[in-house]
């Protein structure tokens, strides 16, 4: 040590402690945090002139609130001292029996009440998986683009998020076997796969049944886990629910649920369902943060289940979130200037919209919301800062015609983001066509690319 320098356990001054006194004090694992693309939009969104396609939020007005609200008066008023009690760590054992029934829809015919945690949404269930398997460094495989919550979480846990590539049929299986490749010559230790594999947020796109054994049958020649997170399988337009991941292995796949979607997010309840060995590692782990998952929450989402008709109610969802995307779908193709593609889902939340070559959503986005049109930059879904080109548009909240005014006022937007660049810049807007309308010289193509992608991927 030179002299004068300072000793190496000195104490060192925040840069602004008038600002943060215990800037000095944080963890490391906290120097990357910072808000997601969809929080930085809380503020505009909830402007009444702003029409938001940027929120995943449920259209919880079309429950049969009536209903819900005496079935909850009563579970209070006659079973006090077991719903505003301590409950298990591991939940309550007739929401679990409840929730093997739910899973059973997707072909999860084999589940235990045993092997499920229930969690305070599949939010926590996702990051006690994560406490569980995943030291600072190590790789968590994810498609390209990812949930945004998810990337918090890895980041948090001090993960590195390898993306791999998507296209209109999901995640592709050649692709993850590829970076499962270079992380094994890399020395890198990949823990598990993460993937959403039902209309996809943000990508809306579906795995494809194919696909579905493809990945399962990695997972089992490279000794791979996957992470299942699964919160809009029961809300497709098109078909019934598709056959999960976890019904083709059990022991290679950890399965993440809610009723966020399918009931209400506001009484956040989730669950994971895990082999018996991680469910009691996922046990201590959420024993050490909370204790124990409300208990009023899970009641009431039992006794919905025993009483009220569910099956139905997700059927009225569907629907509407049906007339909710094809307004979407049919304003975008009548609308959009050429050189904007997207993705066409058939359930969840979610359209993926692909700008015209050259622009930019994260600098695009001010002048968006000056219009009074709010959606979500592509970037906050990567880990890596790729996705500028790439936007978020959720129609599952507004009403139809304020979907169509909208994508009006977005497409304004969009068109004037391309008069600036031709006049300044003479950028080349591309020659992409909008999925869905006729070009001359070009065959449709998928707008979901890997990472740092500048085309589509076919």
């Amino acid at each position: 040590m030179s002299p004068g320098s300072p000793h190496p356990h000195s104490h060192v001054v925040p840069r602004h402690p008038r600002l943060d006194p215990l800037a000095d004090r944080y963890a490391a694992r906290t120097h990357g945090m910072k808000s997601s693309e969809i929080r930085a939009l809380f503020s505009v969104v909830s402007r009444p002139e702003v029409v938001s396609l940027a929120g995943g939020m449920p259209a919880v007005t079309a429950l049969p609130l009536d209903a819900v609200g005496s079935m909850i008066g009563e579970l209070v008023s006659g079973m006090g001292a077991q719903t505003l009690q301590y409950g298990s760590g591991q939940g309550d054992p007739r929401l679990r029996e409840r929730i093997c029934d739910v899973m059973a829809l997707e072909g999860i015919t084999d589940a235990s009440p045993s092997e499920v945690v229930v969690t305070v949404g599949s939010q926590q269930g996702l990051d006690l998986v994560t406490r569980v398997f995943c030291d600072p460094g190590d790789v968590v495989l994810a498609e390209g683009p990812s949930y945004v919550g998810a990337l918090g979480v890895f980041q948090a846990a001090e993960a590195r998020v390898r993306h791999v590539p998507m296209d209109d049929d999901g995640l592709i299986p050649e692709a993850l076997e590829q970076a499962l490749l270079e992380c094994r010559a890399n020395g890198d230790r990949v823990k598990f796969l993460y993937t959403v594999p039902n209309f996809h947020n943000p990508a809306g796109v579906t795995l494809s049944e194919p696909r579905r054994q493809a990945i399962v049958d990695i997972a089992e020649r490279y000794d791979l886990l996957v992470i299942e997170d699964n919160p809009y399988g029961l809300l497709g337009f098109e078909h019934e629910p598709m056959r999960a991941l976890r019904a083709r292995n059990s022991q290679r796949v950890v399965y993440l649920g809610s009723f966020s979607k399918t009931f209400s997010p506001g009484l956040r309840v989730g669950w994971v369902l895990a082999p018996l060995a991680v469910r009691e590692k996922l046990v201590l782990a959420t024993e050490a943060q909370v204790l124990c998952p409300p208990s009023l929450t899970q009641y009431a989402v039992a006794r919905y289940l025993d009483t009220q008709p569910w099956r139905e109610q997700i059927k009225l969802f569907t629907e509407l979130y049906r007339e909710r995307r094809d307004a979407t779908l049919e304003s975008l193709d009548a609308l959009m200037p050429p050189g904007t593609t997207w993705t066409r889902p058939d359930g969840g939340f979610y359209v993926w919209l692909k700008l015209p070559h050259g622009l930019d959503s994260k600098l695009m986005q001010p002048r968006a919301v000056n219009a009074h049109v709010a959606y979500v930059p592509g970037i906050g879904f990567y880990a890596d800062g790729a996705g500028r080109e790439y936007m978020r548009l959720s129609y599952c909240y507004p009403e139809p015609d304020q979907i169509r005014e909208g994508v009006r006022r977005l497409a304004r937007v969009i068109e004037a983001e391309l008069d600036l660049h031709s006049t300044f810049d003479a950028v080349d807007t591309g020659t992409f066509r909008a999925v869905g309308r006729p070009a001359p010289t070009h065959t449709a193509e998928t707008i979901v690319g890997p990472a740092n992608s500048d085309r589509s991927e076919d």
